[in-house]
């Protein structure tokens, strides 16, 4: 994926949001993460030395209140922000670019991945109904035996839908873990497609 902010973007970002308030180090980091609906979340070594550079500049002023450091905008930075206006709006849109795209990429990988289960429980509902025409077939078929068979295709399921369940979760959760976000309509799809599945294995068993 892009990167969210252009160079020079972040800068002037930082500008606005301190504009809107004087901040910490890390409320920057937690505004830009919630301004990207968690898309982009800096680490210290990005932050820290663009607000130095800042400060260089005559754009922000720090001061220490306990253990945290406050930068404020100062009037020359505010004036940048005020005529940089335009670049701003532009930042925005990207932002919510970047919010989409990444929205759009969970729900395509919760589709593929609902496609392929309900892919594999078709197939173990094709397989356990070709196993039950050959037990039917085979006059020697005892009842011991179909048990058997019956549970061992029970174990095969349960297989694919635990592999299933632990593959959308690792991937669930790497995502948010890089950043990402989860969209409530994401897991709106989520449900109904497992809903769906679960109404098809049913009558395939009936």
């Amino acid at each position: 994926m892009a990167p969210v902010f252009s160079h020079g973007d972040l800068r002037l970002y930082l500008l606005n949001l301190l504009d809107e308030s004087p901040r910490h180090g890390y409320d920057l980091i937690q505004a830009l993460s919630d301004r990207t609906g968690g898309t982009y979340t800096p680490s210290a070594g990005t932050i820290y030395p663009r607000l130095a550079k800042l400060e260089e500049e005559g754009l922000v002023t720090k001061t220490v209140d306990g253990r945290k450091t406050v930068y404020a905008i100062t009037e020359a930075g505010r004036a940048e922000v005020v005529a940089r206006a335009g670049d701003l709006e532009g930042i925005e849109a990207g932002l919510a670019d970047s919010i989409r795209l990444i929205a759009d990429e969970v729900r395509g990988s919760v589709r593929e991945a609902m496609k392929s289960l309900r892919a594999d429980l078709a197939a173990a509902a094709q397989a356990d109904h070709a196993a039950a025409d050959a037990r039917r077939a085979a006059s020697a078929t005892t009842a011991d035996g179909a048990r058997a068979d019956a549970r061992e295709q029970l174990r095969r399921a349960e297989t694919i839908v635990g592999e299933f369940r632990a593959s959308v979760r690792a991937d669930l959760r790497g995502h948010l873990a890089r950043g990402g976000t989860l969209a409530s309509s994401t897991v709106d799809d989520l449900a109904r497609s497992l809903d769906d599945a679960l109404h098809a294995l049913t009558r395939s068993l009936r």
